[in-house]
């Protein structure tokens, strides 16, 4: 009875011994994997317009644009940028009614303000309201919180690719120096210490980084009732490129640049992730794929994803971010169902090399 007890208790700890490893191998092994696979991709064929688009990226000069701000700003938030070396640029786009939204990101999320020393900056990205005490609010808000670039366009659901220029452009112009840019949307939760330390990572390649949760053969949506209607004479293609989803996604700053460039000869008719995706495509700049942006999918609270993960949608379902970084105990179990859900899929696809063909992740 004693030996079989003594054999019962070893193949428990050997169970137990297997599932930490497996765990730690689905959390850490998938998106290293992952990003393995899709850096070797094919690098994109630079032609003579990738070349020009990119020469004239490294030879923009912004400074004319800084003299007339009220063309494209009713308010610019020109200062916010100017006098600290910015890491990390988070640039939300919000809707002018959703200041609840906005004060919510301000008591959770955006309190860390720093990592490692270096400087975080996070702002809020809006066109005009169609009401002037809507406007007048704004104001009043802008001037507490200094964290607002409001567009000189209406705020409406067909101008939300201009709110994406706009901050691509205010980026280029007024904080040149930040040296990456998250773009996204104002339902997301960002983990900043876990997003913070892959950028960290990247110490040998800080050009030409696009990356979020990529989408692949994206099609245009053709029906002429839907508000998000692309008509073939603005985009005749029969799929988009692959792009990073709109809801959040990082590029350097040099991309911040080349995509500028390649926006003066693309229409704006389509969403703008689409929009940034094609101008970064026009630029040579092919996107990363990572699994720890969650896309639109909203990630059920635990601490262990929490840690891991970059985004989550749906950000007012979560407690306070004071309790999402502290030490937790017993939930070994929910960090294996987060590692599995964070585990990427592939499938083999053609490349543009012939008798070759390369690893890329599902549509999701």
């Amino acid at each position: 009875l004693q030996v079989t007890v003594c054999r019962l208790r070893t193949h428990q700890w050997c169970f137990i011994l297997f599932n930490v490893v497996l765990f730690h191998a689905l959390l850490f092994g998938g998106d290293l994997l992952e990003e393995y696979f899709l850096r070797s991709l094919p690098i994109t064929y630079t032609d003579a317009k990738i070349l020009k688009i990119r020469e004239k990226a490294r030879e923009l000069d912004m400074e004319p644009r800084k003299t007339n701000i009220s063309k494209s700003y009713t308010i610019s938030g020109s200062e916010a940028c100017s006098n600290q070396e910015v890491f990390l640029l988070t640039i939300i786009c919000s809707r002018p009614e959703n200041r609840t939204r906005r004060d919510a990101i301000r008591q959770t999320w955006r309190n860390m303000t720093s990592i490692r020393g270096y400087a975080l900056l996070t702002l809020f990205a809006l066109g005009k309201p169609s009401a002037e005490t809507m406007q007048q609010e704004i104001n009043k808000e802008s001037q507490k919180h200094d964290d607002i670039i409001e567009g000189s366009f209406l705020d409406s659901s067909r101008n939300q690719t201009w709110k994406t220029l706009m901050s691509m452009e205010w980026t280029v112009t007024f904080c040149s120096h930040a040296r990456f840019i998250l773009l996204m949307e104002e339902e997301v939760f960002v983990s900043l210490p876990s997003l913070a330390e892959y950028l960290f990572s990247l110490r040998t390649h800080l050009e030409d980084i696009y990356t979020g949760r990529v989408i692949h053969q994206g099609e245009p949506d053709r029906d002429p009732q839907s508000p998000g209607f692309v008509p073939l004479s603005q985009y005749p293609d029969k799929y988009y490129p692959d792009y990073c989803s709109g809801t959040a996604f990082v590029i350097s700053q040099d991309v911040a640049r080349k995509v500028f460039i390649a926006s003066k000869e693309m229409p704006v008719s389509v969403p703008p992730d689409v929009f940034v995706g094609i101008c970064a495509k026009n630029a040579g700049i092919t996107p990363l794929h990572s699994s720890r942006f969650s896309g639109k999918r909203h990630v059920r609270y635990n601490r262990c994803c929490y840690k891991f993960i970059f985004t989550s949608s749906e950000m007012h379902t979560l407690p306070k971010t004071k309790n999402i970084f502290s030490n937790g105990s017993k939930e070994q179990h929910v960090c294996l169902q987060c590692s599995l859900q964070f585990l990427p899929t592939f499938r083999l696809i053609p490349t543009a090399h012939e008798g070759s063909s390369s690893i890329v992740p599902l549509k999701k």
